[in-house]
Order: C-alpha cells, then structure tokens, then sequence
C-alpha cells in the first residue's frame, strides 16, 4: 500500500519559527544519544536568509551538542521543507550531513511543531516549553499515524522541569557522538 504524500506547512514565518524549541519526543536515531535529555534545538535567522542550528542534549550530567545551518529547499515555494546541513564528527567538523526538516503541523500560535521528512524515518514532536499537554502530544502523534509514520517508534524525551543553564560540562571528546555511531 503506497503511503499518502505528506502535507507540509506553508507560509512558514521563519522569523517566529526562531527561537528555543524543546523535544517533547522523536525516533530514536544515531545521531543522538540513547539517554539523552533535556534535549532541545535553538533557530537563530542569519542576515543571508539561513538559519543557524544548535542542536544540545544531556548524556551522563554532560552537555553534547552540534551545531549546523538551515535553509529552504526550495526558495520559490511557500511549503516549509528546509534541509539542515551539520558537518561531522562535532570535535572535528569536515565531513557535511545533509537532511531533511520539513514542518508537518504547527499551531497558530507557534508554540508546538511536528517535524518530519520524506522516508519517515524521524520525527520529532517539539514544543517552546519543556513540557507538553498530553490531549495535545496525543493529537500530533495522531497526525504523524496519519500521515504514514510508525508511531510505536516514539520515545519521550525526558526533559526536566527547570531546564539546564545555556552551558553545562561539555563533552569535549564527543565521546557520545562515537557511541551514537556503534548503537550505544
């Protein structure tokens, strides 16, 4: 059975969509590490257009993070598909990873989002708080089975209720990204 083409935003404000975003959950993948918290993206607009990424999450009391760029796939179209390019490893950045980050749903306020891409193979529900009401995260998990997503992959993201500070230890070695890469 064909999976139904995903809608995606349009007329996406980039400039609101800016800011702090926590992940309320997502699809557990390699490039994060399996007990991650606190996890969060912050979007800053650049005078280019291009929108400055920093992705953090804490593993074992120490702050990992990585940080890359985005921009619209398509500059003449209004759908909010952006690919997002980071370079790898985070302690030696030269190798470019690029990847898609379209916007699957987002409220009228700007305040939770569903972010997708074309395989399906992540998703990450994000919200400007740490925490999300549940009627809420039940509906975008709704969503996201609607539009052709294996929700049993979810997992919640624990997040604290206060969040950490801008900075915290640093994982200087990138020692969870190693791991990310060996399953760990």
């Amino acid at each position: 059975m064909a999976k139904k083409e995903m809608e995606v935003v349009k007329g996406l404000d980039l400039q609101r969509y800016m800011g702090r975003w926590y992940e309320i959950a997502s699809f557990p993948s390699r490039f994060q590490p399996k007990n991650g918290v606190d996890t969060r993206a912050t979007y800053t607009l650049q005078e280019d257009g291009t929108v400055h990424v920093l992705n953090e999450t804490w593993s074992d009391g120490k702050r990992g993070y990585i940080e890359g760029t985005a921009y619209k796939a398509d500059p003449g179209s209004d759908e909010a598909k952006l690919k997002v390019k980071f370079y790898v490893p985070p302690f030696l950045p030269i190798i470019p990873v690029v990847g898609d980050y379209w916007v699957l749903y987002l409220d009228a306020d700007y305040s939770y989002a569903l972010i997708g891409q074309p395989s399906r193979k992540y998703l990450w529900i994000l919200c400007r708080q740490s925490h999300m009401d549940e009627e809420i995260y039940n509906q975008l998990v709704q969503k996201a089975q609607e539009d052709g997503y294996d929700v049993s992959k979810l997992h919640k993201t624990p997040q604290s209720d206060t969040p950490p500070p801008e900075e915290g230890p640093k994982d200087t070695k990138g020692i969870w990204w190693i791991k990310s890469l060996l399953g760990k």
